[in-house]
C-alpha cells in the first residue's frame, strides 16, 4: 500500500510538468535495440559509433552498429579470461579498448574493440566483504582507472599502465565522500567524478583526487529529487543526466547541482517515463541511450538543443 501511494504521488507530480514548474528537455525517439537481453545494465558508444551493451544475466557484451543492427557478441558465464559472472559496468579509453566491471568475478577485464581479451585487474578487498566492482571509468589525462566497489562503499583508483592500486576513497555513511552502495559513475570533460550514491539518493561530484565538490539530488518525489537513482551521463556541456529506476524518470542538472529539466516527450509535452532506466550514455551526435533493464531493451533518442 505504501509503495502504491508513493507511486501515485510521483505520478501526479511528474505527469503535470507545467503545473509544478518542471522544465522539459525534448527528445525524439530514433530506435530501440532488442536482442535477447536479460537484465542489461549499461551501454557505451565507441569513437567509431559502435554500441556496446552489458548484458548482465546472459554474461556477455553485445555489439551493434551505429543504427542498432547486431554485429557480434563476446563472453559467456565462467571465471576464465573473457568469461563473466554478472558483469555490470563498462568504460572505454581513447583507443576504444573496453573495460568491463566483472562483478561476480571481482575484477575488471579489458578487451579490444572487437572483444578480444587483453588483460585484467583483480579487485581485492581489505574487508570481510569481497570486492564488488559495478562500474569503471578511464582518465587517460591522469593515467588512472576509477572503479566503483559497491559492497564496500568506496571508489578505487588504479594506475592505467601498471594496474597498481594508487588509493581509494569513501566509506559507509551519509556525509560528504561517504556512500551507501554506489553503483555507476561518469566523468565530465574535466575528469571530475559523478557517482550514483544509490541508497543516499544522490549523485556525489568529486574532483579527480576524491575531494567533495557538490551533491546532486536527495530523497523525495519533487523535481531535483530521487527515489532510486541508478545511472548518470554527461553531455559535452557537462549537463548531468540521472536516471531513477523507481520513478522511471530521467532528470537533467547543471554541473553545479541545480535542477535543469526532466527528459520529455516532444509530441505530448509530458515527462517521459521509462521502464527501470539504469545505464545512460550520450554520444557525439547528442543521442541519448537509455538502458531499460526490466524491459530488456536499449532506447535511443535525439536530444533537442539545450541552453548553456
Amino acid at each position: 500500500m505504501i509503495r502504491f501511494i508513493c507511486s501515485f504521488i510521483i505520478f501526479l507530480i511528474l505527469s503535470a510538468p507545467s503545473a509544478y514548474g518542471i522544465n522539459l528537455l525534448g527528445v525524439t525517439k530514433l530506435f530501440e535495440i532488442r536482442h535477447g537481453f536479460n537484465k542489461p545494465s549499461e551501454v557505451a558508444v565507441s569513437s567509431k559509433g559502435l554500441i556496446y551493451v552489458v548484458d548482465g544475466v546472459n554474461n556477455k557484451i553485445q555489439i551493434f552498429n551505429n543504427n542498432g543492427k547486431f554485429i557480434s557478441s563476446f563472453g559467456r558465464k565462467g571465471k576464465e579470461n573473457g568469461e563473466f559472472l554478472f558483469p555490470l559496468g563498462i568504460g572505454m579509453d581513447g583507443k576504444d579498448r573496453i573495460y568491463i566491471a566483472d562483478s561476480g568475478n571481482h575484477r575488471i577485464q579489458i578487451f579490444n574493440s572487437k572483444g578480444a581479451f587483453l588483460s585484467k585487474i583483480k579487485i581485492n578487498s581489505k574487508t570481510r566483504k569481497p570486492a564488488d566492482p559495478t562500474d569503471v571509468a578511464v582518465d587517460e589525462t591522469r593515467n588512472r582507472i576509477y572503479v566503483v566497489d559497491n559492497d564496500n562503499h568506496k571508489i578505487l583508483v588504479y594506475d592505467l599502465t601498471t594496474f597498481t592500486l594508487l588509493k581509494s576513497f569513501g566509506k559507509p555513511g551519509t556525509g560528504k565522500q561517504e556512500f551507501r552502495y554506489p553503483f555507476l559513475l561518469s566523468l565530465d570533460t574535466d575528469k571530475y567524478l559523478y557517482i550514483v550514491d544509490v541508497i543516499n539518493t544522490r549523485v556525489q561530484v568529486l574532483n579527480p583526487d576524491g575531494l567533495f565538490v557538490t551533491g546532486i539530488g536527495g530523497w523525495g518525489v519533487e523535481k531535483g529529487q530521487f527515489f532510486r537513482p541508478k545511472g548518470v551521463a554527461l553531455d559535452n556541456k557537462n549537463h548531468v543526466f540521472v536516471s531513477d529506476s523507481y520513478t522511471g524518470v530521467i532528470q537533467v542538472f547543471q554541473s553545479t547541482g541545480e535542477f535543469y529539466a526532466a527528459v520529455g516527450d516532444v509530441s505530448t509535452g509530458s515527462v517521459k517515463k521509462f521502464k527501470t532506466p539504469v545505464g545512460l550514455f550520450i554520444d557525439e551526435k547528442k543521442r541519448l541511450f537509455v538502458v531499460e533493464m526490466f524491459a530488456n531493451k536499449i532506447s535511443v533518442f535525439q536530444i533537442h538543443e539545450m541552453g548553456g
